[in-house]
């Protein structure tokens, strides 16, 4: 009897902590309150409805109100956690058909539907290659000015700085600085074939955000495997990026004036290879992957000295590039807007290989962007010269298979041997040697060649940029 008149007591007070709820629903989920429900609720109710799973940080929801809640709901979940979210600067992504994940609102990452009809409304400006070449001018002058590099600063009088030749099976390296403003310097290695005869290719090789920068294998077998195969090879860091860090803090790299040292230093690289004496100008290529690739896609638009491009997971019409060394300055607003696509199609119709892959923003590739750079390179009756290598089953990486990739691109146009680094129909890069990170440094193992003058800290890179650009540093 006991226990049957505790349950019936549980259950009254059940009743009426639910009817209480009722009330208090009723009372306050209306016009007066703009039908307003906490975040946590609404998102626990799309799961209900929708029969999805959201992974989410109670942080990211905490003290947030979506109000007008329930009547934002639509027919299918991806436009209601649209319509639910817009307006927090949060973005729902779709891991399948039943999981989400919640991310902080992403400038850079669009609906792969609204890339493509932005990529659309970019092509519909022109429809043949006098209209192309008029955009493609205007684009070029105000890629330059977004990057306040209209006109260029003046180029520093310093000579490179240039360490020992080191000598390995077919090819030698060595590491080079060079100074692109007053006290500011960018790094890298160059790798040559041994025996060189005549004038030889060069392919400029920028880093991505990967581990161990410019030094990891990946990095370095692909250099020396290019120069192998009788191509010089110029591995180079990002800013505040690898050896850079003598000068910078690793969280200056995501500030937006990292994209105009980047393009800077890029621009001073190839009037350094353009100088060698080794150099062929006409052959002029560049190779980057991830944020590495963004900013080959840049540089093969904006500089005419590159003659070949390969950018490598990387290219999207949906993604701008998740990093201020990609996307920092208002690049794309130029002529009315652009996206990576366009800047890609400008390489046109010098040679561009894109490579893509399964898992990342480049999985949809072969299928809406590519048909429209096919386009593009008809108008120079080029469209053999641009290829794409789609890897549906890999990742986000430059690895054997997209290196492999480059190698016979590279062969192709520039008139290699491939045969020199192939053995039974397979790439072999055994003969490249895996130096340690510390044979790599310019400035010595701890940084005590760097040179006296060189700019510590960004706030004094700043000032020297403002003051080469004839900018007040008290405008900003």
């Amino acid at each position: 009897m006991h226990n049957i008149s505790f349950i019936k007591r549980s259950l009254f007070f059940l009743f009426a902590f639910i009817a209480l709820q009722n009330v208090i629903y009723a009372q306050y989920f209306d016009t007066d309150n703009k039908y307003a429900m906490s975040l946590s609720e609404v998102l626990d109710k799309i799961e209900q409805r929708y029969h999805i799973v959201i992974k989410r940080k109670p942080k990211m929801e905490e003290g947030k109100i979506v109000d007008y809640a329930l009547w934002r709901f639509k027919s299918n979940v991806d436009s209601t956690l649209a319509s639910v979210l817009n307006n927090l600067d949060i973005n729902a992504i779709k891991i399948d058909s039943a999981h989400y994940e919640l991310k902080e609102y992403q400038y850079y990452r669009w609906n792969v539907q609204d890339g493509w009809n932005e990529l659309d409304r970019i092509s519909s400006q022109y429809h043949n290659k006098q209209q192309w070449e008029l955009r493609k001018d205007s684009l070029r002058e105000e890629l330059y000015q977004a990057l306040e590099l209209s006109p260029l600063p003046a180029k520093p009088n310093m000579q490179p700085v240039v360490t020992k030749e080191r000598i390995y099976n077919g090819y030698s390296v060595q590491n080079i600085a060079i100074e692109i403003l007053p006290g500011l310097y960018i790094n890298g290695s160059l790798y040559k074939p041994l025996r060189i005869h005549g004038k030889i290719p060069i392919m400029l090789s920028p880093d991505g955000h990967w581990d161990q920068q410019r030094y990891r294998p990946d990095c370095q077998i692909r250099c020396a495997t290019l120069a192998r195969m009788g191509c010089m090879a110029y591995s180079y860091d990002l800013f505040a990026w690898g050896e850079s860090l003598l000068q910078f803090k690793t969280e200056d790299h995501r500030r937006s004036l990292s994209q105009v040292v980047q393009t800077l230093g890029a621009i001073r690289i190839l009037d350094y290879v353009c100088s060698l004496k080794e150099t062929d100008t006409s052959r002029i290529g560049i190779s980057g992957g991830s944020g590495g690739g963004s900013h080959t896609v840049l540089m093969a638009a904006l500089d005419k000295r590159i003659k070949l491009s390969a950018p490598v997971v990387s290219v999207s019409s949906y993604f701008y590039g998740g990093c201020p060394c990609e996307s920092g300055m208002p690049i794309h607003f130029c002529a009315g807007g652009t996206d990576n696509v366009e800047l890609a199609a400008m390489a046109a119709p010098n040679p561009q290989l894109l490579i893509s892959d399964g898992k990342d923003w480049t999985q949809h590739m072969p299928e809406h962007d590519f048909p429209y750079l096919k386009k593009m390179y008809g108008y120079y009756n080029a469209e053999s010269n641009v290829e794409n290598v789609h890897l549906p089953i890999e990742g986000h990486d430059y690895g054997i298979s997209k290196r492999a990739a480059l190698y016979h691109f590279v062969a192709k146009y520039f008139g290699l041997d491939i045969r020199k680094i192939e053995k039974d129909g397979t790439i072999d890069e055994s003969k490249a040697t895996i130096e340690k990170e510390a044979e790599m440094y310019v400035f010595g193992d701890k940084g005590q060649y760097l040179p006296k003058d060189a700019i510590k800290g960004f706030d004094n890179l700043e000032k020297v940029f403002n003051k080469a650009i004839g900018k007040n540093y008290n405008e900003q």
